[in-house]
């Protein structure tokens, strides 16, 4: 993989630089690549990610018609979220190191690399097209979120309670990496605050009002079992029905993954994935399923009562990223209404299970 330079720029991905790429990770022979064509595709919002339909100058047996490449973003404000929080390096070091250990299903990287000065990055995946993208403001049904549990028992399993992780420099320090994020969220929240006052109700703003000291002792705890935690585990970055239904969903965006308590991605995807009443009608049979399935992977101390505390209690983390999200990102039309409805749906969640009595 690091034979061949990054292509910083979405505009830097030439039919030369493909052919090296491609023929690197076996999946070009003697052909070479001799067109390109680029578009934008989904909606991320630290990095950005462009699909390159290719041509070939002869035959191709088994080279992809299409990558997908990912970016540092363009916008000055969000890739600076990206390089001051970690987020280009450890998704290239997840990729790298991790994402052969556990059993969820992402993307198999063609290439990963970062320039550790600039904190340019390339990501260049598998095409996971044709397929249906998740939607943080529809909502998904029932069915994808019970398929959704059981890729977070896929990516929590293996790992589970494995202290190799906290050995992997690149995830960080969660002391140090905590007391810097946990010294931020006032003054965020204040910008969340002047922003988003007339938008968001005030039953929910005071939940939010709430995050500094809720977050501070959340962000203490060291009581859950440690796992690979994916950190942002929502619709926007999840496909469903892969590959034309190869498989049923796929997980993208590791620039948040972590050495940290499993249950942080089910309780933040079920607030962030289903309007409210149909989450509270359904969140224990969704929890009991994931719980389930975490068996599977050798799981056999992890009871469910301390399960469904844990979910109950790991809602600031949905309060958090709303909050915490919608400012260090650039500010969009559609940012705006994402980040009301994950807000909503979290201090729902938070005041539904008296969560903050947790960490009170």
């Amino acid at each position: 993989m690091t034979a061949v330079k990054i292509a910083a720029r979405p505009q830097d991905v030439d039919a030369a630089w493909l052919t090296a790429v491609l023929r690197g990770a076996g999946v070009l022979g003697e052909a070479s690549v001799s067109a390109v064509v680029a578009k934008p595709v989904g909606n991320g919002l630290v990095g950005d990610s462009f699909r390159f339909a290719l041509s070939y100058d002869g035959s191709a047996p088994g080279a992809p018609a299409s990558v997908v490449g990912k970016f540092a973003a363009a916008d000055p404000v969000s890739k600076a979220a990206g390089v001051n929080l970690n987020l280009y390096a450890r998704e290239v070091a997840f990729y790298r190191e991790l994402a052969g250990t556990v059993a969820i299903n992402t993307p198999r990287a063609l290439f990963a690399d970062i320039d550790p000065e600039t904190f340019d990055f390339t990501l260049l995946f598998e095409d996971m097209a044709p397929a249906r993208q998740g939607d943080q403001l529809t909502g998904c049904s029932l069915e994808d979120a019970h398929t959704a549990m059981l890729q977070a028992a896929a990516l929590h399993g293996p790992r589970w309670g494995d202290p190799a992780l906290l050995k992997l420099e690149w995830l960080g320090s969660r002391d140090v990496v905590n007391t810097q994020i946990v010294d931020m969220v006032p003054p965020v929240l204040t910008a969340f605050r002047e922003r988003y006052d007339d938008l968001l109700e005030p039953e929910f703003m005071a939940v939010c009002a709430g995050l500094p000291t809720a977050f501070a002792a959340y962000n203490a705890d060291r009581s859950a079992p440690v796992t690979v935690q994916h950190g942002d585990f929502r619709l926007d970055n999840i496909l469903f029905d892969v590959q034309g239904g190869a498989a049923p969903m796929a997980t993208l965006d590791w620039q948040t993954v972590g050495a940290a308590p499993g249950l942080v991605d089910v309780s933040y995807f079920l607030s962030a994935g289903l309007a409210p009443d149909i989450r509270r009608a359904h969140e224990a049979e969704l929890v009991r399923a994931y719980h389930e399935a975490l068996k599977g992977y050798g799981v056999a101390d992890y009871g469910w009562d301390a399960c469904w505390r844990d979910y109950r209690r790991f809602a600031v983390h949905g309060v958090f990223m709303a909050v915490f999200s919608s400012i260090a990102v650039e500010r969009t039309e559609r940012g705006d209404k994402m980040f009301m409805a994950m807000a909503r749906g979290a201090c729902a969640q938070a005041l539904d299970h008296g969560t903050y009595g947790f960490w009170s």
